[in-house]
């Protein structure tokens, strides 16, 4: 199964770690990436794209609003999300004070069903 993960932070809080707890925390994301899986840092800009109702609206501005920004996404396989829980615990947001939200996403054949 397939679980995508937002991952909240901000620099203060990866400012808060010490030189020992960035290097352990990016060795966490290196081990989410040696398994195959999709891991990135975001941009702080955001375009929100909504079409109700047919009006088409596109801000340069999040729709949801958090107390932190989005700093990050990964695209993790596992079989369960105990398992997701275990490999994004020590990652950087999570270690620095942000959050990561785990979400599983639907499997869908190639045939779109």
């Amino acid at each position: 199964m397939k679980f995508l993960c937002l991952a909240y932070g901000d620099e203060a809080g990866w400012n808060s770690l010490s030189e020992e707890e960035k290097r352990e925390a990016l060795a966490q994301d290196a081990v989410i990436r040696d398994r195959g899986n999709l891991m990135s840092a975001v941009q702080g800009t955001v375009t929100s794209v909504r079409n109700w109702g047919g009006n088409l609206e596109v801000k340069n501005e999040p729709f949801a609003r958090n107390e932190l920004p989005l700093a990050g996404f990964s695209v993790i396989e596992a079989e369960t999300v105990d398992e997701v829980i275990e490999l994004v615990s020590n990652t950087p947001c999570a270690r620095a004070r942000g959050v990561i939200e785990i979400r599983p996403c639907w499997n869908l054949d190639d045939d779109g069903t």
